[in-house]
């Protein structure tokens, strides 16, 4: 059953439950959508699309915020037989360009936001022959959607649809330098939808709480899960830790989703007493999941120091798998994850639902317990392949194994850490030097918040280590203190050389965004392109 047909079953079985609530704490609104409403607007949309041209198998651009509206486009897109091509809303006029050039697209629906953004580049997008803009502004250049819909039918458009059919064109984050385009089928996000419902253990009573953006496959393929069983979601648009508290509270929120940054600004808060657990009720928050990068032992321990009662989960994945949950830790093993001593790396835990993993070395075999090695991964989940890119595709799926270019370790009892990325692997003086492995180091100084290590160029070693250090808020941190850390808890070859003050750019799925700190302090791994 592909998402549509999920959606359309839980407005036939639930038509009046909530399906989605809209929460924004900057302009203080509260929006619900129904089930039945969703599937009506999605089906308006659909055959708005479908009167104005769009086949199967044609792309369409989707450029807004997170808004219901957001979801209810994407849904409308997937029914056409169309591919939706989801883009970055902190992408610039080029980068749309160049999306919209590899994609070819037919149509883009956007946000009245973006006008200032898409409106220089209409003359540069000739192959784009429809322009439907959201909102309540109007432009000669485009159709509003509200006024499409209006003479739209709620009826189903009846495209049929295959699991073996391209529906998505998703552009990766793009922290490794130019983004590639990523060709998702209905399989591959049916496969999110089962592997995250079953991973979480999610029930129809639960009610899903994000913040993250929905462009990228994290939290949408997370939210999938809740579409399977026809639970409810909330959407956060505002990531200060009292607005997730208050909407946790006053949502009944069952399940968060948090990146790295953000738990760590709610354990900060709680530490200076800017936040207090008593004054929210959080008795019905069961879970709380973190990803989309390595998940300090520091932060995990902390995190279970305040929160006992609230299950804790470690989800890893990447556009490539359709999203997180090829490999997640599972609540039952959150121990592991404050335990460094046996095996060093970031714990990711085991394969998920309908997954398999390996480590292996770079012909291909299977690596001891403990060896590192790069981390492969297969299952329903995995990518069609690189959109117009078959060399790409060959290197990276091999006999359907998805080679993540993620180095990592195994112990004995199975369970995966991640060591560090290809590309970031600091090579200096002939040892190699992984970086994650440093910042899990680091993440133990109470005075840190954020630390981002990466290679600097050295005419003697090759490279060098650099540590990139955000210090707390209100704190001050000396270089002696620095250097009297790494002295006592990092061996010799693996200390910074090098300690710069800064703050640590991530992107909107909390990846550090190294490639731009290696351009910022003349990095030695290349720059960043967008």
């Amino acid at each position: 059953m592909n998402v549509s047909e999920m959606l359309a079953r839980n407005s036939r079985i639930y038509p009046d439950e909530t399906a989605l609530v809209e929460c924004n704490s900057t302009e203080r609104t509260r929006r619900v959508i129904t089930w039945r409403q969703f599937d009506e607007d999605a089906n308006r949309i659909a055959n708005a699309l479908i009167s104005r041209g769009i086949k199967k198998g044609e792309k369409v651009l989707h450029l807004m915020f997170n808004s219901i509206e957001w979801l209810t486009v994407y849904f409308g897109i997937l029914r056409t037989g169309a591919w939706v091509v989801p883009l970055n809303y902190r992408y610039f006029d080029k980068d749309i360009k160049y999306c919209a050039d590899i994609s070819e697209a037919k149509m883009i629906i956007f946000g009245e936001k973006f006008l200032g953004r898409i409106e220089p580049l209409q003359s540069d997008l000739s192959f784009i022959e429809n322009y439907l803009i959201v909102g309540e502004k109007r432009w000669g250049g485009a159709e509003n959607l509200d006024d499409v819909l209006k003479s739209s039918s709620r009826e189903h458009p009846n495209i049929k649809l295959t699991d073996e059919d391209e529906c998505g064109l998703y552009f990766t984050s793009g922290t490794t330098g130019v983004p590639k385009p990523v060709l998702l089928t209905h399989k591959n996000m049916e496969c999110a939808a089962v592997t995250v419902s079953k991973n979480e253990n999610k029930a129809h009573d639960d009610n899903f709480v994000f913040m993250s953006p929905l462009y990228h496959t994290g939290s949408k393929m997370r939210w999938f899960g809740n579409l399977i069983i026809g639970s409810r979601a909330t959407m956060l648009i505002g990531v200060s830790p009292r607005d997730v508290f208050k909407m946790m509270s006053e949502e009944k929120g069952t399940i968060l989703m948090l990146m790295v940054p953000w738990a760590m600004d709610i354990l900060l808060a709680l530490d200076k007493g800017e936040l207090r657990k008593q004054d929210y009720d959080l008795s019905h928050w069961r879970l709380a999941t973190v990803g989309a990068q390595p998940v300090p032992p520091s932060l995990v321990k902390r995190w279970r120091e305040w929160f006992p009662e609230v299950e804790f989960d470690i989800g890893y994945g990447l556009s490539e798998s359709t999203g997180t949950g090829c490999v997640h830790l599972g609540t039952e093993n959150w121990r592991k994850a404050v335990e460094t001593k046996n095996v060093k790396g970031a714990i990711i835990g085991r394969p998920g639902f309908n997954w398999k993993a390996r480590i292996v070395s770079e012909n291909g075999e299977d690596v001891l317990p403990g060896e590192v090695g790069e981390l492969i991964v297969k299952g329903e989940g995995v990518m069609k392949g690189y959109y117009k890119n078959p060399e790409k595709t060959a290197k990276t799926i091999k006999d359907g194994w998805l080679y993540t270019g993620d180095l990592a370790r195994v112990d004995s009892e199975e369970f995966i850490y991640l060591v560090d990325r290809k590309k970031d692997v600091i090579i200096t003086g002939g040892e190699n030097i992984f970086p994650v492995e440093v910042e899990e180091v680091i993440h133990r100084h109470p005075k840190i918040k954020d630390v981002a290590v990466i290679g600097l160029p050295d005419e003697r070693l090759g490279e060098i280590a650099a540590a990139v250090i955000e210090v707390k808020p209100g704190m001050s941190l000396t270089e002696e203190e620095v250097l009297l850390f790494f002295e006592r808890n990092l061996p010799r070859y693996k200390r910074p050389r090098r300690t710069i003050y800064d703050k640590v750019p991530r992107n909107p799925t909390g990846k550090i965004e190294k490639p731009a700190l290696r351009e910022k302090y003349g990095g030695s791994k290349g720059t960043f392109k967008v």
